[in-house]
């Protein structure tokens, strides 16, 4: 369990609410009915804790990924979502749903503070290291996950999704129906919370980590699935 006096040194977090869920746990099981027009697998939930807070650091290659993740975790997850979701009605459905609106391009101190909100609150907080959707490999990482698990304690769990889109398919497109998609939770990598104040350095080191060990797990899990990361779409 997460070291509790660790939370005492969190940041103020009182001008953040911790995001409604009235739709979550309805949307989740709308999710599950829907996502039977794919073969999916989950593997590993024995590694999620059932209690406390957790981050989930999954990779990212499809437009799946969010509700393959959201539909099969074992636990109410509050993603991470780009800004550009929240332009329509369906963003109203995705804030309550619990998602969390992020601006990826610039530093987001109310995303960063509503993720701290939901660990105190021993929520799940799911974070894309890549950043956006590619091949899945973990070849780049940015530093969100890290940050938050310095700042909270709470323990990072690898998250490989598989099969959610199409070797050389458009970024945007959905795998066609009856595709085998897998979802395999890996073992917690286990974060000391760091007091206030954190250096980036500290920071970079932790993500060095959680780059290696999420882009260990990606490869793992394809072996252990059958799965191989899709090329990238050809660009003219």
């Amino acid at each position: 369990m997460v070291d509790r006096v660790r939370f005492a040194e969190l940041p103020d977090l009182s001008d953040v609410n911790a995001p409604p869920t009235r739709l979550m746990g309805a949307t989740q099981l709308v999710l599950r009915v829907w996502m039977r027009r794919y073969e999916s697998h989950v593997h590993g939930v024995q590694h999620v804790p059932p209690l406390g807070p957790v981050i989930f650091a999954a990779n990212h290659m499809g437009y799946l990924d969010g509700p393959l993740l959201f539909s099969v975790a074992p636990r109410r997850v509050h993603a991470l979502v780009k800004e550009q979701m929240f332009d329509s009605f369906f963003g109203h459905v995705l804030l309550q749903m619990g998602q969390v609106c992020i601006d990826r391009w610039n530093p987001d101190p109310r995303a960063v503070k509503t993720c701290l909100r939901i660990l105190r609150n021993d929520g799940v907080v799911a974070i894309y290291p890549e950043g956006s959707r590619g091949r899945g490999d973990v070849a780049v990482s940015k530093g969100g996950a890290a940050y938050l698990a310095l700042v909270s304690g709470a323990p990072i769990v690898p998250v490989a999704c598989l099969g959610t889109r199409a070797d050389g398919a458009s970024l945007d497109k959905m795998p066609r129906r009856g595709t085998r998609v897998d979802t395999v939770f890996g073992p917690p990598l286990q974060v000391s919370a760091i007091p206030w104040p954190r250096t980036q350095q500290q920071v970079r080191s932790l993500n060095a980590v959680v780059q290696e060990t999420l882009a260990a797990h990606v490869k793992s899990a394809c072996e252990l699935t059958g799965h191989t990361l899709p090329a990238l779409p050809v660009t003219e």
